[in-house]
């Protein structure tokens, strides 16, 4: 791993006036980029998972705002203004969980306000400017994150990660993955655990093969034998990312992760979770209140063409779950690390930011 803690994985990248993301329904077979021009067209790539992980979701949003506001810079101001308006609602409606998402799509409505009086071609500008900036924000944020979260990392250690919170969960370097990533620059020795995460498989396809394109000493691992390597000592702790925190400091994230924090509890591994204060929804007093997303049975059923299950058997899909606060040995933000998170400390901590 370089010295800079850059990875290779470029999630989103603006290219000749457009966005262009990874398709990450088709890793690891295909590495292909996809280009957007509108904001409906980013709204589908967020609800289809070309895109996903909450803070890539939040970028992507940022720059559909952009793109509309660019395809109408030509408009009339009340074109302009309508058109902007559908394309906010098209992206809010996109996905329900992420709450990075909206914390996104409230910085750019912020722009627009900002704007009001200067023509299209202006506004649209500004937009772009923002987008730009969220991204590269974002980047910042993670690598300072990692820098704090490497410091709760032991030199030998062997980490567990559930899902995908790495470079290509944000715009370019990872929140639980950049911990890691972080712990490995400061010449630690780290082997990462990846499991396959069920259904739609973020650890076994993505995970895997982002950490192998950093040279990064990864071993996949079916999602139910995490209790059995615990319980043999052969994982030294955990490090996951998170969609959504309530303010008591209860966490949303990939379906599976509250199961791994029993484990890990019953286990006594330290548990933590790393995620920028954008994720934190002080709105939300507990995880209780959190949207829960489910998706297609088909999902369940088996992946892409393959079948596994009856094609008409029910299923449930919900593809997030929520660890409560006290089974989190610590929270691992840009600012620093909130051990045993709870309501008054993550109000501290965003009362001080």
């Amino acid at each position: 791993m370089p010295a800079d803690l850059k990875s290779k994985v470029e999630t989103l990248r603006w290219r000749d006036g457009r966005l262009e993301m990874i398709d990450q329904r088709v890793l690891p077979s295909e590495l292909r980029y996809l280009p957007f021009d509108s904001a409906a067209g980013v709204a589908e790539a967020i609800r289809s998972m070309v895109v996903r992980g909450a803070p890539a979701i939040g970028c992507a949003a940022a720059y559909g705002v952009a793109l509309e506001a660019l395809r109408l810079q030509h408009a009339t101001a009340s074109e302009f203004s309508a058109g902007l308006e559908a394309g906010f609602a098209a992206l809010a409606t996109s996905r329900p969980t992420a709450v990075n998402l909206f914390w996104a799509l409230t910085r750019m409505r912020g722009i627009w306000q900002a704007c009001n009086g200067t023509t299209p071609m202006q506004t649209a500008s500004a937009l772009l400017a923002e987008a730009h900036a969220i991204c590269a924000t974002d980047i910042e944020t993670n690598r300072s994150m990692g820098k704090h979260g490497a410091a709760l990392i032991k030199d030998g250690a062997h980490v567990l990660t559930h899902c995908n919170a790495g470079a290509l969960a944000t715009a370019g370097y990872g929140t639980a993955l950049g911990v890691i990533r972080s712990a490995i620059a400061a010449g630690k020795k780290i082997s990462v655990f990846a499991d396959e995460t069920r259904p739609f498989l973020q650890g076994a396809r993505l995970t895997a093969w982002e950490l192998a394109q950093d040279d990064i000493p990864v071993t996949l691992i079916a999602d139910n034998a995490a209790g059995f390597l615990m319980s043999r000592g052969e994982i030294d702790c955990v490090v996951v990312g998170a969609d959504r925190i309530a303010a008591n400091g209860d966490v949303a994230n990939k379906i599976g992760t509250y199961s791994v924090a029993v484990l890990a509890h019953r286990h006594r591994i330290p548990f933590y979770v790393a995620a920028p204060l954008s994720t934190i929804d002080a709105s939300i007093s507990s995880g209780a209140d959190i949207p829960i997303e489910e998706r297609s049975g088909d999902e369940v059923r088996g992946y892409g063409a393959l079948r596994w299950a009856p094609a008409q058997v029910a299923v449930r899909n919900p593809v997030f779950d929520v660890t409560p606060a006290e089974l989190i040995t610590g929270l691992i933000t840009e600012k620093g690390v909130i051990p045993a998170p709870d309501a008054a400390k993550i109000k501290t901590l965003l009362e001080e930011n």
